[in-house]
């Protein structure tokens, strides 16, 4: 039994320090916000505050577009948190897309007049169903269908 025992004790002591030591790691990924920039004083203030962030290798302010970009190991929800911080309450993250990423642009829901330009809201009724009918009826009459000339 005294092996046994050394053994167990052991295999133990390997395995518990081995889960101890395992942390989990963040992955780098780029976070974007929108948030109302009025000033230069803004800018500075929410630069300064998202840039001191654990794990922020970069950030950009654009002005323009009301948008801020942070990259690195950092967590969104702690990213929009320290922008709120700087006393910009309505900021949210990012709720738009590119223009050319969505099926139906002008759809009730995804047009945004606010949008920057080439950009379109998120929504659920802008993007293509999987296998619709709309689908179905391009690739008919598409060039690369050898069939679409007998159908014409």
């Amino acid at each position: 039994m005294g092996a046994l025992d050394f053994l167990s004790e052991y295999l133990s002591d390997y395995f518990y320090v081995s889960i101890r030591k395992r942390k989990k790691r963040k992955v780098m990924q780029t976070v974007n916000i929108k948030v109302k920039i009025d000033c230069d004083g803004c800018e500075r203030k929410i630069k300064n505050a998202v840039s001191s962030i654990k794990g922020a290798k970069s950030v950009e302010v654009n002005r323009k577009m009301n948008k801020v970009t942070v990259s690195g190991y950092v967590d969104p929800k702690k990213v929009l948190k320290k922008v709120q911080s700087t006393g910009k309450k309505k900021a949210e993250l990012w709720p738009y897309v590119p223009y050319t990423m969505v099926a139906y642009p002008y759809a009730a829901g995804s047009y945004d007049k606010r949008a920057p330009p080439g950009f379109v809201r998120k929504s659920e009724q802008a993007q293509a169903q999987p296998g619709g009918t709309d689908d179905k009826l391009m690739s008919l009459f598409s060039d690369e269908n050898p069939n679409a000339c007998t159908i014409m």
